[in-house]
């Protein structure tokens, strides 16, 4: 008999994705933000009574990194109090949860790729609630996995990759910032290397000691290293050659054709962001791949994939 998943977020970028795979792990009850509002402890708490789940994968989250330092109070409720009532809840029920954290807990001070044992120093609210949903969930002694990515975008939802692609076909030239360092991570590769490593835990009988077993915080980002300058030269240069347009691509454009013809590289103080970002975010992944023998390719690998891929996530919208 499969394993009930109850999935949160079921209508943003890698939830979508998730909603997609899961079915082949378990029995899938997804919820969106119209049927669960993570910043209601009341609403968090009936669904997992009632779903009564095995498993729980949040997928939802306040991602609004800028707005986030105005409205400091939702995020916190959405990505610290939410997980730990999850947390809270699950551990009545003897389930396991699977969170989804950010490489914005850390303050991109160090020069060589994060691990897991490093010390997080968040320099803005949204890192500073997303690691706060973390110690809540590793305070509450409930079997976890926490998976760290980084810039994650989607051929759907709002991200770097559709922003770009939206103002190529606006403007002839277009600022972008060349020195904060990171590894752009597709969604659907995120959800894919979920749905690999629950696979293998849930199909073992003795499932419920294999996630004690493995419990912890992983880095789930893409291998390889960019700029967003180098990254936005990527997906134009991707665009303009590719000859079959994918559906997500003429949804993104409107049809309509690339104009940009010049990207200028400005650094992040020129750019004037309210927030202050980590200048360099890269996250190793070799924990993941020891302990669950799960890679995620290369960041370059990855983008060509979206560019080779007809479909669009269903449901647009994001959570």
């Amino acid at each position: 008999m499969k394993p009930v998943i109850l999935l949160t977020g079921k209508n943003g970028q890698v939830g979508a994705e998730l909603l997609r795979l899961l079915p082949q792990v378990g029995e899938v009850v997804a919820r969106g933000h119209d049927q669960l509002d993570l910043s209601n402890p009341a609403d968090i708490r009936r669904t997992i009574r009632e779903v009564r789940p095995q498993l729980i994968v949040n997928a939802a989250a306040y991602t609004a990194v800028d707005q986030a330092e105005t409205d400091e109070t939702t995020a916190r409720a959405v990505n610290a109090e939410a997980p730990g009532l999850m947390a809270e809840e699950a551990k009545k029920i003897d389930a396991a949860l699977v969170h989804y954290s950010t490489d914005y807990v850390f303050d991109g001070t160090k020069k060589a790729p994060y691990d897991e044992i490093d010390s997080v120093n968040p320099i803005n609210v949204y890192g500073k609630t997303k690691f706060a949903g973390e110690q809540a969930i590793r305070n509450s002694g409930l079997a976890h996995l926490i998976f760290r990515t980084a810039w994650v975008y989607a051929t759907r939802g709002r991200n770097f990759l559709l922003t770009i692609l939206r103002l190529a076909t606006e403007r002839e030239e277009l600022k972008i910032v060349s020195d904060q360092v990171g590894a752009p991570t597709c969604a659907s590769e995120v959800a894919g290397a979920t749905a690999k490593i629950l696979t293998r835990i849930l199909e073992r009988n003795d499932h419920s000691s294999v996630f004690s077993q493995v419990s912890g915080t992983y880095h789930m980002s893409a291998a390889g290293r960019t700029t967003w300058y180098e990254f936005a030269e990527s997906i134009l240069e991707k665009a303009e050659a590719t000859s079959h347009i994918p559906e997500w691509l003429a949804a993104a454009t409107k049809e309509r054709p690339l104009i940009a013809r010049r990207l200028i590289p400005i650094s992040t103080k020129e750019f004037g962001s309210p927030t202050h970002r980590p200048v360099y975010s890269i996250l190793s992944n070799s924990r993941l791949i020891q302990t669950f023998g799960v890679a995620l390719p290369d960041w370059q690998a990855q983008l060509q994939r979206c560019f080779a891929s007809d479909s669009i996530a269903a449901n647009r919208g994001a959570d």
